[in-house]
């Protein structure tokens, strides 16, 4: 079982997917940081002064302190149930973000990628013009000698 299993890990393709995986982890943790830390507060500046890790509907109040809570954290803190709805919108635009530079990268392997080479493994039939093989002598479809 050992051997097997170090014949499974030994192959390529688990390797790069492990390997993938890592990566697209860091790079994860690299878009939430430029959502929450760039991008997002000049957003809520243009738009007043808007925080949008603490926008949130409170739904039900907490057990250690009464409402109005003036941030997400006061809320939690107090045992409140909430529905974050300002967190959507970060995790939305780290979505685009990240959907956007997995575009980009694929783009430029695309750029740098031969187009794969596809062997001609059928031609038309000079005649009937249906499709043969390549070594055909006679059509199978109206039997004319090629």
């Amino acid at each position: 079982m050992f051997k097997e299993f170090k014949t499974f890990i030994m192959r390529g393709n688990v390797v790069d997917m492990a390997v993938g995986i890592i990566i697209g982890g860091a790079f994860g943790t690299i878009v939430k940081s430029l959502v929450d830390d760039v991008i997002m507060p000049p957003v809520g500046l243009a738009l007043g002064g808007v925080e949008f890790g603490d926008k949130f509907v409170l739904l039900k109040e907490g057990t250690t302190a009464p409402a109005p809570y003036a941030t997400l954290a006061d809320a939690q803190a107090a045992g409140a149930v909430t529905l974050n709805w300002g967190l959507f919108i970060n995790a939305i635009v780290a979505f685009l973000i990240i959907a956007f530079c997995v575009f980009l990268l694929v783009r430029a392997v695309n750029k740098i990628m031969p187009p794969p080479v596809v062997a001609v493994t059928t031609k038309d039939c000079p005649y009937c013009a249906m499709p043969i093989p390549v070594a055909a002598r006679k059509c199978p479809h109206c039997a004319s000698a090629l």
